[in-house]
């Protein structure tokens, strides 16, 4: 399986710090993965649901370690380049 796109929407909260959608084989998407800032830096964390117990519960996930590194290691990137070039279009804004 192959992740074919990533998309970011930043929100830049105090813990979260974004949204990602991710492609898999231009086939398949999940929406609504979560950019977290956490005690050891930056993780995703997988669509959920909040159930009748008030508990929450993933939507969908990874099934093995392999896949959970590939859509991590993607999604930060993307997401990392975003924030580099958000920070270079507003520095040359300020110098404008």
């Amino acid at each position: 399986m192959e992740i074919t796109d990533v998309n970011i929407y930043i929100v830049n909260g105090e813990k979260l710090k974004a949204y990602a959608t991710v492609v898999f084989d231009d086939a398949f998407i999940v929406r609504d993965m979560k950019i977290i800032s956490g005690n050891n830096g930056l993780f995703v964390a997988m669509p959920n649901k909040k159930t009748k117990d008030g508990t929450y519960r993933d939507v969908a996930h990874p099934l093995n370690t392999e896949m959970r590194e590939l859509i991590e290691t993607s999604v930060l990137n993307e997401y990392k380049s975003q924030i580099e070039t958000y920070t270079e279009t507003s520095e040359s804004n300020i110098e404008s």
